[in-house]
């Protein structure tokens, strides 16, 4: 995303919070202007310089200016944290994320943090170190001095100033660069002082801790001069006692307080905001599980106060009347009657036994005669909506409706073309790690942040190209669960393939570990990257001679085309005598005086030499390739152009179709089905044998489907891979922008986001196959989800915080099939089950079916 939309799109979503004023983290996630130069150099300080090349100035993310960054000019001492690098953004931001990184200098930096903290103030005089919701002070930091870490901040940070603080666990030179992610914050809100929460006794003796966890003032009876859970942009559910935060207690989102203990019927609160402000409207989002005393306010009272000490005497009543039918928790907005003011104080009056609040927000604009209290602000930065005066005409306010509606028009409409745009970057950025291996992604272990590898792209790539890559649109923060393959374990597996070894490494407990090293993708005459297959393997196998014999062009009569790619295509075929071409230990699925059913893929005449190359490797490879669930290679025709390798074919063609006419001609629902679950589970063993096969040499499938699955007689199943050459199954296939195709329906996490294809990812799309048999492929996987929907489930499976959505349970699918299925779509590749153990899984057993 350019600078030029990032900015368009902040200012649009300013302009639609100053009406709505309420700050969603997650969609607040925008540079803020280290890398765009928003930030003039004069808001960039520092404790110290190393040199005049490495002033604050320098320590803007991703740019190479200067020596390469930030650098203090004393080595960092474990026990003195006196270096920083401070950043004024002049008003109050809502920030959510940021981003490190070391000094590089195209090779001649070495130095970066591995850990640092975060001071924050509002007005510059007060400063609060930041805390994450477990009371961590210390963030992870770099581990090499080119790659960024982006660290989301839970909570988020509400300041004007910042300081990036190096912490070391030894004396140390480091360098850094920054750059800071979030939005304006339009309440102006800069304390709130009340009385600290309280807890909450469940009839079962549960505890529920309802203080403000997070809040930055002072704590003891009551709470003041700062912020907390009330501004942290997070609502409530329902249930006061779950919570929407990972791994936080019950009752974490609200602030909750007893009527005993307040006499007067009453909860006080006051707000302090940057300057005199004109209020519209204050919203409260409230608890009202009645079910356990809990209720929205009754009445509310509001006095307002200028620059003078006192409280004005006239004050905002409003008087509530609840619906008690409705427990859902809610926002409550009360009317202030555009009241100038720089504080409020406001009187909340109990209902029932307790009063919970989870957010408080307000709605205001500045008041003209007191911008002189806002510090100037650079014209490069954008400035948020500030009007001057409330005119109090009919027309004008008609107008103003008219202007928000086309607001949220224009809002809609960036938002949907910013949403297609980012996916189709995600995609393209996983297409481009498949096919060209252009970008390598690392994630940090265990961390809840994700490093981009730019090593080295400054030298490579132009300043256009630079540029384009160097705006994150949205993060996919981990978990702190998170753990994936290491760097030994590559390292160990590479040394098992440069021993000679095909078959999968294993662990004590004989699990595989899925390799993921040094994969040739061939490139296929349909335009997919249908089998991969380690280098090493590869060589082994395609250094012999083709074990298949050309075949006389003459005896192939075609019959059908099945489908076409980009470098050739697939037909269907009878082949007179392509018997005495085989090898005796195979027997086709053919009727006896009838010509033999073939397919044939075809290269087109005018292919490329990297496609010429790459069909006689394929015809290699499928020549060595012999299991009885494995469509073999038959016979050749590469005497002359076009060439052509002839393969198996299955009578009763793809297993998608013919599921799907078994279910079409046993209609109504009621009649007895010709196939029965046995039938489908003895067809799904078949598939996990021939992937066994496959695993066993390190093979690849990546487009395992019951598309790319023929059946013959007896139910036998062969995996093929046509699917993708075929008109029918083009909706199966999400197009990158004309680069590539990807089943995404099928495909794991790690496979769409990271480009990673291993025998674990096609472990995930043997299990949609199996759901895919069970609903005898009556529909598409996931298909009440358009393909951007799919996609952002699969980010939901890559944060695993329990929001991601799984296929359900086929009607005749046994819970322990299910079960199986299920462990299929685990987040971590190593705990996903080998084909081995599916397919011992997928035997007869008489309590399989109970």
């Amino acid at each position: 995303m350019t600078v030029e939309k990032q900015i368009t799109l902040i200012l649009v979503l300013q302009l639609l919070s100053s009406v709505e004023s309420q700050v969603n983290p997650a969609v607040c996630r925008y540079p803020l202007g280290m890398t765009g130069r928003q930030i003039p150099d004069e808001d960039i300080t520092a404790s110290s310089q190393w040199s005049e090349s490495t002033a604050a100035k320098y320590g803007r993310l991703d740019l190479e200016e200067g020596d390469g960054a930030w650098c203090p000019e004393m080595p960092v001492d474990p026990e003195e944290l006196t270096e920083f690098l401070q950043i004024d953004l002049r008003v109050l931001h809502f920030i959510t994320l940021v981003g490190t990184q070391g000094r590089h200098a195209g090779g001649h930096g070495n130095e970066f943090a591995q850990m640092f903290k975060i001071n924050y103030s509002r007005d510059g005089t007060r400063w609060i170190s930041w805390r994450n919701r477990h009371g961590s002070q210390v963030l992870e930091g770099n581990v090499n001095p080119y790659d960024i870490v982006l660290k989301d901040l839970e909570p988020p940070i509400i300041a004007r100033f910042l300081r990036f603080i190096p912490v070391t666990d030894h004396s140390m030179n480091v360098c850094l660069r920054v750059e800071l992610y979030g939005c304006a914050w339009l309440d102006g809100l800069v304390s709130y002082n009340s009385p600290s929460g309280q807890q909450f006794l469940l009839p079962e003796g549960q505890i529920v801790n309802l203080n403000d966890t997070i809040y930055d003032g002072a704590v003891g009876y009551s709470m003041t001069e700062g912020l907390g859970q009330l501004t942290d942009g997070v609502s409530g559910l329902d249930d006061f006692t779950l919570t929407h935060e990972y791994h936080m207690w019950p009752g974490y989102d609200y602030v909750g307080w007893s009527n005993e203990s307040f006499p007067n019927g009453y909860v006080e609160i006051m707000f302090e905001f940057d300057r005199i402000r004109n209020f519209t409207t204050m919203k409260v989002h409230c608890n009202n599980m009645f079910s356990k005393g809990v209720k929205i306010f009754k009445e509310v009272q509001c006095f307002f106060r200028s620059e003078a000490n006192e409280w004005e005497a006239n004050s905002v009543i409003s008087v509530l009347i609840m619906d008690d039918a409705n427990p859902s928790a809610r926002y409550v907005t009360v009317q202030l009657h555009n009241h100038m003011a720089r504080a409020i104080k406001c009187q909340y009056y109990f209902a029932d036994s307790w009063m919970m609040f989870s957010e408080i927000t307000f709605e205001s604009d500045a008041a003209m005669y007191n911008n002189s209290l806002s510090p100037p602000r650079p014209a490069s930065v954008p400035t948020t909506y500030d009007p001057t005066l409330k005119i109090d005409d009919s027309n004008t306010r008609l107008l103003i409706g008219c202007l928000v509606a086309i607001i949220f028009i224009l809002l809609a409409i960036i938002v949907i073309i910013l949403w297609r745009q980012f996916w189709q970057k995600m995609l393209e950025k996983a297409s481009r790690r498949m096919l060209d291996e252009e970008l390598t992604v690392s994630l940090s272990i265990p961390s809840d942040s994700n490093t981009y590898n730019a090593n080295r792209r400054h030298e490579s790539m132009s300043t256009s190209e630079h540029e384009s890559n160097s705006t994150y649109d949205r993060i996919f923060p981990l978990g702190p669960d998170y753990q994936e393959l290491t760097a030994q374990a590559v390292v160990e597996e590479e040394a098992g393939y440069s021993a000679g070894k095909l078959a999968l490494p294993t662990n004590a407990d004989g699990v595989p570990h899925y390799a993921e090293a040094d994969i040739v993708n061939l490139q296929g005459v349909t335009g997919g990257n249908t089998y991969s297959v380690p280098a090493i393997t590869m060589d082994l196998l395609s250094g012999k001679e083709v074990a298949v014999e050309e075949f006389p062009r003459k005896h192939l009569t075609f019959k059908e085309k099945l489908g076409e790619g980009q470098f050739g295509e697939v037909h269907l075929c009878e082949a007179e005598g392509v018997e005495d071409f085989l090898d005796k230990d195979l027997i086709l699925d053919t009727n006896i005086g009838l010509p033999t059913l073939v397919a044939v893929k075809m290269l087109r005449a005018d292919a490329n030499k990297n496609a010429r190359n790459d069909f006689l490797k394929e015809i290699k490879i499928m020549s060595r390739l012999k299991d009885p669930n494995i469509i073999r290679l038959l016979a050749v025709c590469i005497a002359e152009d076009p060439l052509c390798m002839i393969t198996e074919y299955m009578e009763n063609g793809d297993l998608n179709q013919f599921l799907s006419r078994q279910q079409a001609e046993n209609e109504p629902c009621s009649a007895a089905l010709n196939i029965t679950y046995s039938d489908l589970r003895y067809m799904a063993a078949q598939i996990a044998s021939g992937m066994r096969y496959l695993s066993s040499l390190n093979f690849v499938h990546r487009d395992l489907a019951t598309r790319n699955c023929l059946v013959g007689r007896n139910y036998t199943i062969k995996i093929a891979d046509f699917g993708m050459s075929r008109n029918l199954y083009s909706g199966d296939y999400y197009r990158i922008q004309g680069r590539a195709v990807l089943p995404i329906r099928w495909m794991s996490w790690e496979s769409i986001l990271m480009g990673k294809f291993t025998t674990a990812s096609d472990v995930w799309a043997f299990a949609v196959t199996l759901w895919e048999m069970l609903t005898f492929c009556q529909e598409q996987p996931y298909s009440e989800m358009s393909d951007e929907q799919v996609i952002e489930n699969t980010g939901e499976f890559f944060r695993d915080q329990g929001k991601q959505v799984y296929l359900p349970q086929p009607e005749i699918c046994p819970d322990k099939v299910y079960k199986l299925m299920l462990s299929c779509w685990r987040r971590e590749t190593r705990v996903r089950p080998s084909f081995q153990e599916i397919y011992q899984l997928l035997q007869p057993d008489p309590n399989l079916e109970n």
